[in-house]
């Protein structure tokens, strides 16, 4: 495209604008703050995530390694971001092995997706989530790692500590970043695109499991 058409091409989209009504505000009479208590969130949270496939546990710090241990199984390779706590991961024992995978490759190893296709799982923690909807959002945070190491792996446990769980979307979206990479998760992956019937593990792991992180 030459100079000429292109300044021609902006004039006629700033003429255009400059004609345009102004726009209308926008009527936000939906609710925006919760009025249940944090229980019935936390219980409406579990529910969803159920009905949508994943599975559920309720752990403390303290339990927390010896039930991702039995989720990952006694062989598997995972991948974790550089900045989860490893005090919640089980120790490396027989033929299990912990991949961590830093954000800068000057200090650690960053997987291709080659490498992390191979990998049996990944746990990672979250933002913030919503129990109305029943997703959890991920934003690139240091203890959540990148977009790919979510999305690739086959099997994703994902820690959400209690305290981040919100009844509304409003709520929820508010406290995520507003430039932030967000990744949001509803069950596992799954699509009914094709002929009504579900398919699983088409745009991200077949498996997640939840650590509701007390």
């Amino acid at each position: 495209m030459s100079t000429e058409a292109k300044s021609e091409i902006l004039a006629r989209i700033r003429g255009a604008l400059q004609d345009s009504p102004p726009v209308p505000e926008v009527r936000r009479t939906y609710r925006r703050v919760s009025e249940q208590s944090a229980a019935d969130t936390l219980a409406m949270l579990e529910d969803r995530l159920l009905d949508y496939r994943a599975t559920v546990h309720h752990e403390s710090a303290a339990s927390a390694p010896e039930r991702i241990a039995e989720l990952l199984g006694p062989t598997a390779h995972y991948v974790v971001p550089d900045g989860l706590d490893l005090g919640l991961l089980p120790g490396d024992r027989g033929g299990r092995q912990r991949i961590v995978e830093s954000r800068d490759a000057r200090f650690g190893s960053i997987l291709t997706v080659r490498e992390l296709n191979e990998v049996d799982a990944v746990v990672t923690s979250s933002t913030v989530s919503c129990a109305e909807t029943g997703t959890i959002f991920l934003s690139g945070r240091a203890d959540e790692g990148r977009r790919a190491i979510s999305l690739v792996p086959d099997h994703h446990i994902c820690i959400v500590p209690t305290d981040s769980v919100t009844e509304l979307f409003p709520e929820a979206l508010a406290r995520v970043e507003p430039t932030a990479p967000i990744t949001m998760i509803s069950g596992p992956s799954a699509t009914s695109d094709i002929e009504l019937e579900r398919v699983e593990g088409v745009h991200g792991p077949r498996r997640l499991d939840v650590i509701l992180l007390s």
